[in-house]
């Protein structure tokens, strides 16, 4: 009987013959300091005088061009000119190619040939798929939204029973969506609860109930400066506030912003609508005054939120949020997030206290 199993040497071939037809993996790209430190790695990206550059011993790193000396990246990168302007949907040519830096010059080498471009001269260095993905431009307004979903609750089950249960919805969408272009709008939109229950046999229940959203619209009218428009809607029962409606407009100001933080400052004015449980409801013009801090640290993120709101045709009716969170990671999507924030109401009922502070903690998930 004939054996139907291949013969050891043609097995050995056909392994070969694969073998030598697998692509080789490509070298990785070397970084070569000003002092003779050599980083082995991955060319991120150059934004302006700097360079991010992934290394495999020491992670993400940033670099001015002026203390480099030799760069050698091999995947294909967009050399961007700095008198060039980058609209989505709009064609523009620019050297496209491996890259290499020496003496302060790019060189971008393709199939016709090699072009040298000085540093001095040079906007940006981006890879070509993330390049190539920013000129086609938005898919429309409902896609490229990002954000966070963080929920919590807490039980007790003894001689009194307590329930509190904290929800938070925050998502933005920015155009474009690539953080190394200008920035045209930002849209953004943001909902929180706490919601609490204590019982007690024979005693009322005692509710706690606060509630906050808000919907804001930014137009740049510069890279920094933005037109912007807001909506916001809250109530707390534990001051006695049904709903307050306002409704902002103004100029904002981004003081700085790249990937580790970003302030964003606000002034305007405002439309207040007050609806307080047993008194009528009350109309407010005033100013509106908005800071927002975010930081990113290698595994965590910290937020800080400061709006004011006096008004001009009460000045007994002032009021304010302040609030603060800081979100650790940890698996995959999910992080720990523990945040505090203050409402502060200048003119509530009778009884009721002008400040509602709120410690949570809960899990964040981040979306896409």
């Amino acid at each position: 009987m004939l054996s139907t199993k291949p013969p050891l040497i043609s097995t050995l071939f056909l392994c070969s013959v694969a073998y030598s037809q697998t692509p080789p993996k490509p070298e990785p790209d070397t970084l070569v300091l000003s002092d003779g430190e050599k980083l082995i790695g991955h060319l991120v990206r150059s934004t302006g005088g700097s360079v991010r550059f992934k290394s495999d011993v020491l992670g993400e790193v940033t670099v001015d061009w002026s203390k480099i000396k030799e760069l050698h990246a091999g995947g294909i990168y967009a050399v961007i000119p700095k008198n060039v302007t980058l609209r989505p949907k709009a064609p523009v040519t620019v050297p496209e190619g491996t890259v290499s830096e020496a003496d302060q010059k790019i060189a971008v080498a393709d199939a016709s040939g090699t072009k040298s471009v000085a540093v001095t001269d040079t906007a940006m260095v981006i890879d070509k798929p993330a390049f190539e993905k920013a000129l086609q431009g938005s898919d429309g307004f409902f896609h490229d939204w990002r954000g966070t979903v963080t929920a919590g609750a807490a039980f007790v089950e003894a001689t009194q029973n307590s329930r509190t249960f904290n929800e938070a919805i925050a998502i933005v969408r920015t155009e474009p969506g690539e953080d190394w272009l200008a920035r045209r709008n930002r849209t953004s939109a943001d909902f929180s609860s706490s919601y609490g229950l204590v019982s007690q046999k024979g005693l009322p229940t005692i509710k706690t109930s606060i509630y906050h959203a808000d919907a804001e619209r930014d137009e740049y009218f510069s890279p920094r400066i933005f037109g912007f428009g807001q909506a916001l809607f809250d109530h707390s029962f534990s001051q006695g506030l049904n709903l307050q409606q306002t409704y902002v407009g103004g100029i904002g100001w981004s003081v700085f912003g790249n990937a580790k933080h970003s302030l964003d400052l606000k002034a305007g004015v405002s439309y207040i609508n007050q609806q307080f449980s047993g008194l009528k409801s009350t109309s407010l013009a005033g100013s509106a005054f908005d800071e927002k801090y975010v930081r990113h640290f290698k595994k965590a993120l910290f937020t800080q939120e400061l709006a004011i709101n006096p008004s001009w045709t009460n000045s007994k009716a002032l009021s304010g949020i302040a609030s603060a969170g800081l979100s650790v990671p940890v698996i995959k999507k999910f992080s720990l997030t523990v945040g505090a924030s203050d409402n502060y109401l200048d003119n509530p009922p009778a009884g009721f206290k002008r400040n509602s502070t709120q410690f949570t903690t809960g899990l964040t998930y981040v979306l896409p």
